[in-house]
């Protein structure tokens, strides 16, 4: 009964991804080289903000004598 339902899952599977529109590979990369400018701009972002709330925390910990 197992194999059988394994069996079917798979058959329902190809037939689902033959359905599928897949990308060309100029829609592709253009879409990848955006995602990578993102993730890019975010972590300096994140980098930058992170490194400044540090900075931050430290001069208040030293004013209140701590750290």
């Amino acid at each position: 009964m197992l194999a059988n339902n394994a069996i079917q899952f798979l058959h329902d599977v190809r037939i689902e991804l033959s359905k599928v529109v897949w990308p060309k590979f100029d829609d592709f990369a253009g879409s990848s080289m955006v995602v990578l400018f993102l993730v890019c701009i975010f972590s300096i972002y994140l980098g930058a903000l992170d490194f400044g709330l540090s900075q931050l925390a430290k001069l208040i910990f030293s004013l209140h004598g701590g750290y």
